[in-house]
């Protein structure tokens, strides 16, 4: 064999024991190369205001880690650990302010990139929890739904510009409620009584909103004197210096709900114990405008709502009532269009009052957008005073008016209670004028409680005591009469 054969077979054997080499060490495992994690179970934490604690798992491989915080009001059960997974306990003290707070928690570790945990905690109260004696749910005396309730209710009467008077419940001109005012209104044939009610000024201290025992128990003792005579009644938040009615505003709502908050717990507790014949109302008139401002109503009729339902016992079925935008039927049919939620079904009411039209039912002095109307109704206008006849806002815009309220809530299960309604006395008339006007204001009065009890309404009339011109008074809270006999006989007339 010659070299260049024996130089190529070499060639040959040499490569075949490198593929062959290669081949083999091809088939080995190669051992795998370790990757360093570093990750959190969650990314986000939501806290209620109250304190709470939150688990959250560390998974960790080959690194050691810190966990870092830099706010005082979350505490860690751990701020560092090695490879493994580590459970910490993530701690958000209270929330004492009124303000939604927020902060990030981040991890890190060598060689990995570093993760954060979000972390918000939602505002806290302004005031203290009212509710420190709940109790279980209690149904006794309590088996009417709000359907069932409003046909026992026939015809209501306000006690007005009383316990809900600035300065104190005689302030306004009205003498303290007895026993006998309630036993009267009851003889003259109401069975249903409202109470405007009035909380702010009646606090005991304004820092905590903590109201009265005694005022608590005043309110109590009224409503015992209607209960007493088997009538049903309702107590509100009136007006109360305007601090819910005037303010439907985002700026206030957090404050505003807070108050909301503490004051139904402390009304609800209070009352309690009475059965199906006291109803809670949420307010009175709230000033509501526009879609954006009645989201902040519905707030505060959800908080309401809660607050009453919290504190158990009777309270847990209670028919409550909540109050459209201003109470205006044509905003409410607007604006109206979803309800606050209630963990009891069937035991809510929609308030609405009507004074219309104004210049009829309320109107004193001549306004550079209308007059006064003396004379209201088919049959009843002036041939003589022709410029004060109704040209709005009579029987044909009444029952389109209460036929909303039918169809939109009445109609789905949902009474609808006409809080206030009524029309002034204009006395300074004389001769044919003031029969005219008086026979008329009757005729409004009594069309107005057939038409609401054609449709679904419950009626309660607008009674502030006043007995003299432009009063609305029907009885004589000085001896327990009745005072104005032509506007009750109207009012029991438009039940027939």
């Amino acid at each position: 064999m010659n070299q260049t054969i024996k130089d190529y077979c070499l060639s040959f054997i040499l490569c075949f024991v490198f593929l062959g080499v290669s081949a083999c060490s091809s088939d080995k495992e190669e051992t795998p190369v370790s990757i360093k994690t570093l990750t959190a179970s969650s990314n986000k934490i939501d806290f209620e205001s109250k304190e709470n604690t939150i688990e959250v798992t560390v998974n960790s491989n080959g690194v050691a880690w810190t966990l870092s915080n830099s706010v005082s009001w979350i505490k860690l059960s751990s701020t560092a650990g090695t490879s493994g997974s580590t459970i910490i306990k993530i701690t958000a003290l209270e929330n004492t302010t009124t303000a939604l707070r927020n902060t990030v928690l981040t991890l890190t570790g060598t060689e990995v990139p570093s993760a954060t945990i979000s972390v918000s905690q939602a505002a806290g109260s302004l005031y203290p929890n009212y509710n420190t004696n709940p109790i279980a749910a209690d149904a006794s005396g309590m088996g009417s739904s709000a359907v069932e309730l409003a046909a026992k209710i026939k015809l209501g009467w306000n006690i007005g510009n009383t316990l809900e008077a600035t300065g104190g419940e005689t302030a306004w001109g009205n003498p303290k409620v007895t026993k006998a005012l309630i036993d009267a209104v009851k003889a003259n044939g109401f069975n249903a009584i409202r109470i405007p009610c009035s909380w702010n000024q009646n606090l005991e201290n304004t820092s905590t909103a903590k109201i009265k025992t005694d005022w608590l128990n005043r309110v109590k003792e009224v409503v015992q004197y209607c209960v007493d005579n088997d009538m049903y009644v309702v107590v509100n938040i009136h007006w109360d210096g305007g601090w819910l009615e005037n303010n439907i505003t985002e700026a206030k709502k957090v404050e505003n709900n807070a108050k909301q908050k503490a004051f139904w717990e402390q009304i609800a507790t209070h009352l309690r114990g009475f059965d199906e014949h006291l109803l809670f109302a949420s307010a009175n008139e709230p000033a509501v405008e526009d879609a954006a401002q009645m989201v902040v109503l519905t707030s505060y009729h959800q908080t309401f709502i809660d607050a009453v339902r919290s504190t158990g016992g009777k309270n847990a079925s209670r028919v409550l009532v909540v109050q459209g935008p201003t109470t205006d039927i044509e905003k409410t049919n607007k604006l109206m269009t979803t309800l606050p939620t209630d963990k009891v079904t069937g035991r809510m009411m929609v308030e609405v009052h009507y004074y219309s039209p104004w210049n009829f039912a309320g109107l004193t002095k001549d306004e550079t957008w209308g007059k006064m109307f003396y004379y209201w109704g088919a049959g009843f206008h002036s041939t003589t005073d022709t410029e004060r006849n109704a040209t709005w806002g009579e029987e044909a815009d009444l029952e389109k008016n209460f036929k909303l309220m039918k169809t939109q809530f009445v109609d789905k299960g949902i009474p609808v209670l006409l809080g206030e309604f009524g029309a002034i006395r204009r006395t300074t008339l004389t001769g044919d004028a003031l029969t005219l006007h008086l026979n008329s204001r009757a005729y409004y009065l009594k069309t107005v409680v057939k038409t609401a009890k054609a449709n679904g309404l419950l009626p309660f009339y607008w009674d502030e005591g006043s007995l003299g011109n432009n009063g609305f008074g029907i009885m004589n809270r000085s001896n327990n009469t009745v005072f104005d006999t032509q506007a009750l006989n109207a009012l029991i007339d438009g039940l027939k």
